[in-house]
């Protein structure tokens, strides 16, 4: 029997015996929780590994030669691990440069995370769209065929914000977040042509949803965010339609390439996924 097939038969996996193999949510650092977070509401049971990347953080400063040989890798080695049913790469940067090459490598679904061009473009009253995301994924070819194909007819206004990853990940530490960054953030939106125009803002990196609070504070008008999370935890959903989750929650693993040591000030926000037990890659 393929381990790595969705089934509705218990399969044997090396965490988890005697029950379904987990979910395996994977990202640079902590902002693949805002993922997490909804596919939680939808699956409550499910099993769940958490991997983070800690050791090649930050992704959007790296080429995209470094990422579509390293995320392969990575995810190779804790597929062998952990015999996930399906695994999301919870990282905007990470999609829009190694999906496809993850995808051809593994046996096993893979969702990934892109951009939300196509809401956003529905829900604009003004027609600009504003978009922060890394430095590395404003770039991307990807990003340039959502804008023709979904907002053709709208300005889509691009910065790149990786000052954001960090501030994301000191809040999930307890931290004030860096208002600089929110703030450089912000300007350099509406600071653009057309800027004092925007109505909704694409958050194309999934870090920045747990700033959202302090970037609508810092915006001079009222705009919308959207994010994508909810869709991709229905897709997550729909391809685990037929698969028996456990009736009772178990204690998620979190992973890291980096030191467990680091991990300590993240802890108590971790409880709150059930992200209980911590294992190095």
């Amino acid at each position: 029997m393929n381990p790595y097939r969705l089934t509705k038969e218990p399969v044997m996996t090396g965490n988890y015996p005697d029950t379904t193999g987990p979910l395996l949510f994977f990202d640079t650092g902590v902002g693949g929780l805002s993922i997490l977070r909804e596919a939680q509401r939808l699956l409550p049971t499910a099993p769940v590994v958490y991997a983070a990347d800690y050791a090649g953080m930050p992704y959007g400063t790296k080429t995209e030669a470094e990422l579509s040989t390293r995320i392969p890798l990575l995810l190779g080695r804790l597929v062998e691990r952990y015999k996930p049913q399906l695994v999301t790469i919870a990282c905007n940067t990470a999609s829009t440069i190694a999906l496809d090459v993850v995808r051809s490598v593994l046996d096993i679904p893979v969702v990934g995370t892109v951009p939300a061009v196509k809401p956003a473009s529905l829900m604009t009253k003004t027609g600009v769209v504003g978009l922060l995301g890394t430095t590395a994924t404003i770039r991307q070819p990807y990003v340039d065929r959502l804008a023709g194909e979904f907002a053709a007819d709208k300005k889509l206004l691009r910065f790149g914000a990786p000052e954001l990853v960090h501030a994301a990940e000191a809040k999930l530490r307890g931290e004030e977040p860096d208002p600089e960054a929110i703030t450089a953030a912000v300007k350099g939106l509406t600071d653009q042509e057309h800027g004092d125009e925007i109505d909704t803002v694409i958050l194309a990196c999934t870090h920045f949803p747990l700033v959202q609070a302090e970037l609508q504070k810092s915006f001079p008008r009222p705009v919308q965010f959207i994010d994508g999370a909810q869709g991709i935890a229905r897709r997550i959903a729909y391809l685990t339609n037929d698969i028996i989750w456990p009736e009772t929650v178990r204690s998620g693993i979190f992973v890291t390439t980096g030191s467990l040591d680091a991990l300590a000030p993240y802890r108590k926000a971790f409880q709150e996924f059930g992200l209980e037990k911590f294992e190095a890659l």
